[in-house]
């Protein structure tokens, strides 16, 4: 569901209209004119990804909203950085901005030791913008209908379980080591150039599971060829009503999603960052646009300022930790 931030209160409306223009207030004043020319937003992966259409299906709305061009730019390299990178040396005037992941700006801080940004000293976070969750599957030849049986049968195993993942230091590889941490499960990582190349070896019974995005799977599951066991959101999903969560069966704070965030560098001023947020938010609320996203495995979120930067700090701090007990090291 969307959460909505309450409206500011305008209170130097009336400091104007009385004549009480001190110069302490200019600095606010001139932020009034915000917008007045084309505005960037760089996706640090390329074109076609789930970012990518995430940013160009808001950008078009914002920009009437803002009454100002908004031009998407695709600037991939090294898991998201180089294009974080771009921003994070920018000027913070509102007219840089960037739509990152959970890969630039939270799993890679624990990944990459030589990272050439400080996720929360280097940006301004303005929301959470969306989540994708993911549904843990199995093939059809693993005797287990539930998550538990999965987890008994896998401690059953000699040589442990096998699961296939898009790569080293994805969200899909990391999601298995956060479960093998909780179960104690084990569960052995085996990574593919892609998710599409994983899912297809759990199909054929190559790697018995994999943990990936709900629309790249649900076809499969529908058509018999994987067994949905878990989702691994906080709540069950529409999509999939019918597959309980981790959660409900037993494994506390399993709710592991990729997700979207909308990111300026430090210092935006926070005027110009609140209008940012209310255009975004108000493109997530067109009925349209929460079809396509959802078409596409994503859940709106517009998470307001104040609540993006604490919980984008458990996040860091979630992953840091699985990155440390797993020895997980990027490609």
């Amino acid at each position: 569901m969307t959460r909505i931030l309450p409206t500011r209160r305008r209170l130097l409306g009336g400091l104007a209209a009385s004549g009480l223009a001190l110069p302490a207030l200019r600095p606010a004043r001139a932020q009034d004119g915000w917008p007045n020319r084309t505005i960037r937003i760089i996706v640090p992966f390329g074109a076609g990804t789930s970012t990518d259409i995430v940013a160009r299906l808001l950008t078009p709305r914002m920009s009437q909203s803002l009454g100002q061009p908004i031009v998407v730019e695709n600037r991939a390299g090294a898991g998201g950085v180089v294009g974080s990178d771009a921003i994070a040396k920018s000027a913070p005037d509102g007219y840089n901005l960037c739509l990152g992941s959970i890969a630039s700006h939270s799993v890679n801080v624990s990944l990459m030791p030589q990272m050439p940004y400080d996720v929360l000293r280097d940006f301004t976070p303005i929301t959470l913008v969306t989540e994708a969750p993911n549904l843990l599957v199995v093939s059809p030849s693993v005797p287990a209908k539930t998550l538990p049986e999965f987890i008994a049968w896998a401690k059953q195993q000699r040589n442990g379980v096998s699961y296939a993942s898009a790569g080293n230091g994805t969200s899909s590889h990391l999601a298995g080591e956060l479960l093998k941490l909780k179960t104690g499960a084990p569960l052995v990582h085996v990574p593919y150039r892609s998710g599409a190349q994983a899912v297809t070896d759990v199909i054929s019974g190559t790697v018995p599971m994999t943990i990936y995005q709900v629309t790249a799977v649900l076809p499969f599951v529908r058509d018999g060829k994987l067994k949905a066991l878990a989702a691994t959101s906080a709540k069950r999903l529409d999509m999939v009503p019918d597959v309980p969560t981790a959660i409900e069966q037993g494994i506390d704070d399993f709710d592991v999603s990729a997700w979207h965030g909308l990111f300026a560098p430090a210092k935006l001023p926070a005027p110009i960052r609140d209008r940012v947020y209310t255009a975004l938010r108000e493109a997530l609320f067109a009925p349209d646009l929460q079809e396509q996203l959802r078409n596409q495995g994503l859940l709106p979120v517009a998470m307001p300022p104040d609540e993006f930067r604490p919980w984008l700090e458990s996040d860091i701090a979630k992953w840091r930790e699985v990155v440390r007990v797993s020895g997980a090291k990027a490609d």
